[in-house]
């Protein structure tokens, strides 16, 4: 019966060679017990490979039955002769090349049968190649436990390259706790420090953190026989520093003391790339103050810290807006000594324009230049870029544009698509779309090609510049130079003609769109901004159910649209319709929507139903606003129910958080003037002057209506003068009541006296101008 029938079962070996020949048996286990159970893997010896002796055993074995190689007197002599001089190496090359675990095992029971006291450490080496070809096989997980038995039935010791390669195979057959065992059974001797980076790496893959952490412990012990490497480094930190799953067990602090231990007690170190890539990990995985804190160690360890690492932790901190901590982390650089370079600059001065401060970045360029921060620094075209870009950004496009034209005559610095964008950009934000179209012709002419940004800075401002038609034509013109639209061309185009209320050409432009590229969310909101603008609610609901199966979920600000234009064309059902799919998607609504809602009920004068949307507002926790209670106080005077609109504004007014404004005022001023209730009206004039509320012309326009109709001509003069004394300016509904009744009175001398105080009045005085923001990108 041959063994190696099936090699599973190995473990018969044994038996068979106890049976057949129990003295070579007897003798082999007892000079096998004395070894150590392993033994490290020599040197290969270059030469060994060329052998010519290797090639002729291996043929000799391959061409012949197993049961034929004890009566091979050339494989004898080949083996076995001390003229030959096998070595380890040569019998590990040996099994090796014997293509299958049957036949190697075979082989190392030959090798036993050697007439003098085989040598334990040929036959370990012959067993690390059997379990080399074992491992191969997919299925490999009974046959290499087996073999690993049956070399400890044998007494067989391991080599330090058969311990690794059983470890990491028992732990890729889910057998890690095989693993475990085999390391333990091992000379505490040759648990070296490979052998237990190898463990380590495992346990670690295996999910096995504690067991992994034990074993690292050993190694960072002060007076451990086998410190850690570099290696052990390697494997421990992108594990425990970028893992998922260990954070219950090992906490940030404690990771930081591992790597403490690995500094303090062994200097050891990662290097400046892994350091690098460790820190930028974490940073992509929001981890900064993990980051921050190896960093620090580091520090703390006066450990090798390279720029790379330091500008890896900068980014991310620029990035997440922590400048404190980069303003921190600069000073530290200089105390250490760390000069910054130009990557490390490039990232101040970006932090810094994106911050406004503009003029701190403009500093630290001339600084950098000067080699005020460290060696003299020449600035790369993407540091100039960026200035230029914050220039424009900040509203300093001529500054931006001086500091290309300066750069460009000093012969450091081409400017590229992108600077000419910052510019054009710029300069149309700033007002100015001519100089941003000339921009844009001196860059053709220089052969500068525009791209797409450039074409939507352009498309932008012209659009927003009111000249949609000419915008449209410029890139129809850039289209003809291969320069197709995107979706932000598009979006601009269609939100530029609904603004302009040219709702055909839109919707032409949306169709197009859709042959050249998917139209997103935005798109589909912006359309439909401009149909509900227009009143072309059909449309609306068109493009609403287009978007919803194109699988886009309108959020509720595009609700809220579409809802107050079905509110505008009197829909209900409509209204109804959207605030159920609204339900739908688990969506609620807001203060928009309620106040859309209750105006349109106002409006209607369904007082009822405003009122318990007032009601079901504060329920569901949805403050209202002045606006809010305004429309309901005007639904109460529209329908006579003055006594419950005075309730509500009592209510408001006995509140802080949301006090009547003038609007609110006016509505119930009027109200009173129209009832010819003079006294409650004028009360309430007081009233509001007295809160700091400002009337305006409306307000004294219902006061002069109310005072002519009761023909209450003082109080009207004390109204004409306060009307002054606010500098609050007639209209020519104050005239026309003012006119017709002073002078049926006989009173056109304080009518005169009342238009010559204006006269003498600087309007600027009373003018507010719009104030305009500028756009930030």
């Amino acid at each position: 019966m041959s063994i190696t029938a099936r090699i599973p079962k190995c473990s018969k070996l044994l038996v068979l060679l106890r049976h057949q020949t129990p003295q070579l048996y007897a003798s082999f286990i007892h000079s096998a017990s004395q070894k150590s159970l392993i033994y490290e893997s020599p040197k290969t010896d270059p030469s060994s490979y060329s052998s010519p002796i290797i090639p002729q055993i291996v043929d000799i074995l391959k061409s012949n039955n197993h049961e034929n190689w004890k009566t091979n007197e050339q494989l004898s002599q080949l083996l076995f002769s001390n003229h030959h001089s096998i070595s380890c190496d040569h019998i590990l090359q040996i099994t090796r090349r014997l293509g299958d675990s049957s036949t190697a095992l075979n082989f190392v029971e030959h090798l036993r049968s050697n007439p003098t006291s085989p040598d334990a450490n040929l036959l370990s080496f012959a067993f690390q190649g059997v379990f080399e070809l074992a491992s191969r096989n997919p299925n490999c997980k009974d046959e290499v436990f087996d073999l690993f038995n049956f070399s400890k039935e044998l007494g067989v010791p391991l080599t330090v390259n058969s311990a690794t390669l059983l470890i990491r195979c028992f732990a890729r057959v889910k057998m890690i706790e095989k693993s475990m065992i085999l390391y333990q059974e091992l000379d505490t001797q040759m648990r070296n420090t490979h052998v237990r980076n190898v463990l380590i790496d495992e346990l670690f893959r295996s999910g096995h953190f504690v067991d992994a952490l034990q074993v690292l412990d050993e190694m960072l012990q002060s007076n451990s026989k086998f410190p850690p490497n570099y290696n052990t480094i390697a494997i421990a930190f992108p594990v425990l520093l970028l893992g998922k799953n260990h954070h219950s067990v090992v906490s940030e602090e404690e990771i930081v003391g591992i790597l403490s231990r690995f500094g303090r007690n062994h200097g050891v170190f990662p290097d400046s790339v892994m350091l690098t890539q460790l820190i930028t990990e974490l940073c992509k995985s929001r981890m900064n103050n993990m980051a921050w804190k190896l960093l620090h160690a580091l520090f703390d360890l006066d450990g090798p810290v390279e720029i790379a690492s330091c500008n890896a932790l900068l980014t991310a901190l620029a990035k997440d807006g922590q400048f404190k901590k980069m303003n921190i982390l600069m000073e530290e650089m200089r105390a250490k000594g760390i000069c910054p370079n130009v990557v490390t600059l490039g990232i101040s001065i970006n932090h810094l324009c994106k911050s406004f401060r503009i003029d701190e970045a403009l500093n630290l360029f001339e600084m950098m230049r000067r080699g005020e921060v460290g060696a003299p620094i020449e600035p790369d075209v993407l540091i100039y870029n960026t200035l230029i870009n914050g220039l424009c950004k900040a509203g300093r496009v001529e500054e931006g544009l001086s500091m290309m034209r300066k750069m460009v005559l000093e012969g450091k610095y081409i400017p590229r698509s992108a600077t000419y964008n910052c510019l054009i950009d710029g300069f149309w934000k700033a007002g100015n779309l001519d100089r941003s179209l000339k921009l844009f012709h001196e860059m053709e002419k220089q052969g500068i090609e525009p791209n797409i940004i450039t074409v939507n800075s352009l498309v932008g401002g012209m659009c927003s510049h009111g000249v949609v038609g000419r915008a449209l034509k410029f890139y129809r013109e850039m289209e003809e130079k291969g320069l197709k639209g995107n979706k932000v061309t598009y979006t601009t185009l269609i939100s530029g003609f609904c603004g302009v209320n040219n709702i055909n050409r839109a919707m032409d432009l949306f169709n197009e769109m859709k042959q050249r590229c998917a139209p997103d969310a935005i798109v589909y909101y912006t359309l439909i901004s401009g149909l509900s603008q227009a009143r072309l609610m059909d449309d609306v609901e068109s493009v609403f159910l287009e978007m919803t199966s194109a699988g886009f979920q309108p959020d509720i600000q595009c609700y809220n649209v579409m809802i107050n234009g079905f509110c505008k064309k009197n829909k209900v059902d409509k209204v109804h319709w959207l605030l159920d799919q609204m339900g739908k998607v688990g969506l609620k609504p807001d203060s928009v929507t309620y106040n859309t809602l209750i105006w349109f009920f106002s409006k209607t004068r369904d007082l009822k139903s405003a009122q318990r949307l007032l009601r079901e507002m504060i329920d569901n926790k949805v403050a209202p606003t002045v606006y809010t209670y305004g429309a309901i106080i005007d639904a109460c005077c529209l329908v006579g129910e003055f006594d419950d609109a005075m309730n509500i504004f009592r209510q408001m007014s006995s509140s802080s958080k949301i006090p009547p404004n003038t609007v609110i005022y006016n509505i119930l001023i009027d109200s009173l003037c129209q009832q010819k209730k003079m006294k409650g009206a004028l009360s309430l004039f007081e009233d509001m002057t007295i809160k700091g509320v400002t009337p305006n012309t409306i307000t004294f326009n219902a006061l002069f209506k109310g005072l002519r109709d009761e023909n209450l001509l003082e109080k009207a003069f004390e109204l004409m003068e306060k009307m002054t004394e606010l500098v609050c300016h007639p209209d020519y509904i104050t005239m026309e009541v003012l006119t017709e009744w002073l002078s049926a009175v006989g009173e056109t001398d304080k009518l005169k006296q009342f238009v010559e105080g204006y006269s003498h009045t600087d309007e600027s005085d009373s003018i507010i101008q719009p104030q305009t923001t500028p756009s930030i990108i």
